[in-house]
């Protein structure tokens, strides 16, 4: 019997319902592993894509059960878990990436891989190119050379809020011999990315699975074993290592994973919808809301969407003014991250880089909102309280 996905996260990753002891695994810490023998611990380490114990820097039984929720939940074969978000876009680049090589990035993509493609990849000899996210796929294809190894694909920018037409894009790039990686934090649970070309989907488990605020993790997890190859090896050679009891939470937080998500954005849609009926608003970047940009892709392509979107306020709004609106609510903290019970606001004109459209399709001052799980009216009331500020 086919289950659904709200089933097999109660169920899976655990002892059973007819395990006596308790209902949650123990969190497994550890470096060295002991074995019976010489032979038996060379054996354990030809299993190269298996999950054997062989030190504690290749996962431990803890790592292993969040890697099997989140290939669960992603839809692909295998994960690797990094301990952090950022950890999780980077190293398997460096996976697939050589000197001389060429990687396709949207120009909306995640600031840190940004600074870490101009930063370390430039210092390797790897030369990246910034398309404007919501680019055609023929459009796209003039942009493809033969050192093209990965087109890196963010859908939706989480910033800007574009929504990418991935199937399409991962076409042209498969054509091509060309990998496809893409950062699917804002589509978790809601996008499929196997089923639409991709071939590493990358989670900042920080955000949603974690549900709290109060981890930092990665994951990577592929679509095949020859994909898994690359990304493991990476994470080995580099070291990459997750907190087992970063991982015990996040398995702990995936439990309630649907629940949230489900409110969250049942939330965010009435947050989104209450700034679309102001005057002071150029535009609501938000995928699910009908009308936005994005909004007949993500209707194709999405089953749902999470609680993160963008505000383009009225050109007549300095980002001064938006400052002083973000600084007056009481309910929305002014930080970054996202995905947590509590909902934040973030000004984003003069923080975000752009250079293949220099954000001149944005007339207005913007600012990020993430609705947590308060009551949707008392937020709406506390943004009447304090949208008047816009006016100084």
């Amino acid at each position: 019997m086919k289950q659904s996905i709200e089933t097999r996260l109660s169920h899976e990753g655990r002892a059973g319902t007819r395990v006596h002891g308790f209902v949650n695994p123990p969190v497994h810490r550890g470096s060295t592993v002991l074995f019976e023998s010489v032979a038996q611990r060379r054996a354990h380490m030809r299993k190269r894509l298996d999950q054997a114990l062989t030190y504690g820097t290749q996962g431990s039984q803890t790592h292993h059960a969040l890697e099997d929720m989140v290939a669960l939940v992603e839809g692909g074969t295998r994960c690797q878990i990094f301990g952090t978000g950022l950890a999780a876009c980077t190293v398997p680049l460096l996976g697939y990436l050589s000197a001389g090589d060429h990687v396709l990035m949207p120009d909306s993509v995640y600031g840190p891989v940004r600074t870490f493609c101009e930063t370390m990849l430039k210092r390797l000899g790897i030369v990246t190119t910034y398309y404007r996210a919501d680019i055609a796929a023929a459009d796209l294809a003039s942009q493809f050379g033969d050192q093209t190894r990965v087109l890196y694909v963010e859908s939706p920018g989480s910033h800007s809020f574009e929504v990418q037409d991935v199937p399409a894009l991962a076409a042209a790039a498969h054509a091509r011999g060309a990998a496809v990686l893409m950062d699917n934090t804002w589509g978790f649970a809601h996008f499929d990315p196997f089923a639409h070309g991709v071939d590493v989907s990358i989670q900042a488990l920080t955000k949603y699975a974690g549900g709290h605020s109060d981890i930092l993790l990665g994951s990577a997890t592929v679509a095949d074993d020859a994909h898994w190859e690359r990304v493991r090896d990476a994470a080995l050679i580099m070291g990459q290592y997750a907190s087992p009891d970063d991982c015990w939470l996040a398995l702990r937080g995936l439990r309630t994973l649907m629940v949230r998500l489900e409110r969250q954005m049942a939330s965010g849609l009435e947050v989104a919808r209450w700034f679309a009926g102001r005057r002071e608003v150029l535009q609501v970047l938000h995928p699910a809301l009908p009308g936005a940009p994005g909004h007949d892709l993500w209707a194709r392509d999405f089953t749902g969407a999470c609680s993160l979107f963008g505000v383009e306020f009225q050109p007549t709004f300095s980002a001064t003014a938006t400052h002083r609106f973000v600084e007056a609510l009481e309910l929305f903290g002014i930080g970054a991250s996202w995905g947590g019970y509590e909902s934040l606001a973030l000004p984003t004109t003069g923080f975000v880089t752009r250079s293949a459209g220099k954000m001149e399709y944005f007339g207005g001052a913007m600012v990020r909102f993430h609705v947590g799980l308060e009551d949707p009216g008392d937020l709406v009331a506390d943004l009447e309280r304090s949208i008047g500020l816009l006016y100084g």
